[in-house]
């Protein structure tokens, strides 16, 4: 049976669990395409039935966007190019039975257009798919 391709990011999709996101930073691996940083972390997929196989975190440095407003428009940014791209490392996620832990960070120090972050999201989504 094939999964369907659904554009969502759902509370299951993002990640939340301070452990999880700890460990993350603790002892996932990193790669730098400007202006994301991708920390990862692979694991395998033990649990029968878990569906949870990919999920995404996004922040955004309080040390370079002083205004809220800025750094939730940058997230929001992040968030829809990562909604509309997900889908191929999702299926990627499900064949190979891995979780993948995902966290961006926005490392600009300008307001990015949408092109550049949808261009940037779309060669580390492919990185990570060639990298699981």
């Amino acid at each position: 049976m094939e999964k369907l391709e659904r554009y969502t990011l759902g509370k299951t999709d993002r990640l939340k669990s301070r452990k999880v996101i700890d460990e993350l930073f603790k002892t996932g691996k990193s790669f730098t395409l400007f202006p994301l940083r991708v920390i990862y972390q692979l694991q395998d997929n033990t649990a029968p039935g878990d569906n949870m196989n990919l999920q995404a975190g996004f922040t955004v440095s309080t040390r370079h966007f002083k205004h809220a407003t800025d750094r939730n428009h940058i997230r929001r940014l992040i968030k829809e190019c990562y909604r509309l791209q997900k889908n191929p490392l999702s299926l990627h996620c499900d064949y190979k039975n891995t979780r993948l832990n995902i966290f961006f960070i926005y490392v600009g120090k300008e307001r990015p257009l949408y092109e550049l972050v949808q261009a940037k999201m779309e060669l580390a989504l492919k990185r990570l798919i060639q990298l699981s």
